[in-house]
């Protein structure tokens, strides 16, 4: 890939000399899913697929995007003079967020650059192609101009620039996963304080294949905030009766102590799968330390039901594929996994059992929903690097 890109940047900019090209990965969420932004815990982990990017200095302010994703749109011209946010602007938003980001944080880029990318994250899966984008140019823009900062800054200065320029309230969990994914370990972050331990993936005679529902939705247009916001709401309503900071704070037993505080079954019900499943992605990761693939697989099952019926973000097309995974033997464990209402299913599937799991659930899939769904096995890799 990186010959490749190096060779098309040529094409495209005229000229190889001052180019490097680099890499950051995509991500997907094993377990914990909607606890991020509630100040529970996660268990991501970086992918071996993800973007690529080819990146120039130039002497000028002048900023120059191409991705090889989307050739029909040629080169994006911007400036360091205009970094707002603009719908026509499209992708490129990813990286000029990230630049603004940079010069609210006191760190102001001095100069532009000819930047080409690409992805092989499937667009709009859910993997996180746009943090994936985020991380990618941080790192880039630390390379180039020596800025200070670790790769977990990079993390947060990436969720800074997807919340206050892409305006799109997301957790921190992607980038956090994608700037400091390690290879064969998930990630059991703690949301709340960002303390984090990594956790050796070994299943052995097992692999983690994601299913692309390939349903198109957009994060910031989806019901993504109107769920934080019932969970903000239901959190007010708690805290009236019980000393806690985020619904993560609170165990099963105390939330049902507590739960009638909540003043409607809707967000009670909001409120119920973040507070479970947060304690779930607990008791995974003790699991999996446990050499307990089985019971991880269960657990993974648990969660999607509670995001399917007390969360309500999965949608017949995740459902779809979730509901038959687990109808082939040799699954240990599936579930939806990213923001939902379209994207990716993340399961645990035996070596033996991925040929037919995958033709099983693809002819369900498309009979049933009336067009395709794809599939990947994954391997778990590292952080961004320069290539």
């Amino acid at each position: 890939m990186k010959n490749e890109i190096l060779k098309r940047f040529e094409e495209v900019f005229g000229g190889g000399e001052g180019v490097k090209a680099y890499f950051a990965p995509g991500r997907v969420n094993l377990i914990g899913e909607h606890t991020d932004y509630n100040g529970g815990h996660v268990f991501p982990c970086a992918l071996t697929i993800g973007t690529y990017g080819a990146a120039r200095k130039r002497e000028d302010n002048k900023l120059r995007f191409y991705s090889m994703n989307f050739e029909k749109l040629g080169i994006i011209e911007s400036s360091l003079d205009e970094l707002v946010s603009a719908k026509e602007a499209g992708w490129t938003n990813y990286p000029k967020g990230v630049m603004w980001a940079f010069g609210e944080k006191g760190m102001k880029v001095p100069g532009g650059m000819d930047l080409m990318l690409y992805g092989n994250i499937p667009n709009g899966s859910g993997l996180s192609s746009s943090a994936s984008v985020e991380v990618l140019t941080g790192y880039i823009l630390r390379d180039f101009f020596g800025f200070d900062v670790t790769n977990q800054d990079l993390a947060l200065i990436g969720q800074y620039a997807e919340n206050n320029f892409n305006k799109v309230n997301c957790g921190i969990m992607d980038q956090f996963a994608i700037a400091m994914g390690k290879k064969d370990n998930a990630i059991f972050l703690d949301t709340a304080d960002l303390s984090f331990e990594y956790a050796p993936i070994v299943l052995e005679g097992a692999k983690i294949v994601i299913a692309s529902s390939n349903k198109k939705r957009g994060l910031g247009d989806s019901k993504y905030n109107e769920r934080r916001s019932e969970c903000e709401t239901a959190l007010a309503e708690l805290q009236q009766v019980v000393q806690i900071n985020g619904l993560g704070d609170l165990d099963e037993e105390t939330f049902e102590k507590y739960q009638s505080a909540i003043q409607d079954d809707v967000r009670r019900r909001r409120a119920k799968h973040a507070v479970y499943e947060n304690q779930r992605t607990v008791r995974a990761v003790a699991a999996l330390k446990a050499n307990d693939v089985a019971l991880f697989g269960q657990l993974m099952n648990a969660s999607h039901v509670s995001l399917r019926d007390d969360y309500e973000v999965t949608g017949v097309e995740l459902d779809t594929l979730v509901e038959e995974a687990w109808k082939v033997e040799g699954v240990i464990g599936s579930r939806m996994t990213g923001a939902g209402f379209g994207g990716c299913t993340v399961s645990i599937v035996k070596d033996e059992a991925i040929d037919s799991f995958i033709e099983k659930v693809g002819k369900a899939y498309q009979e049933k929903i009336g067009y395709a769904a794809d599939f990947y096995v994954v391997e778990v890799g590292n952080g961004p690097v320069a290539l």
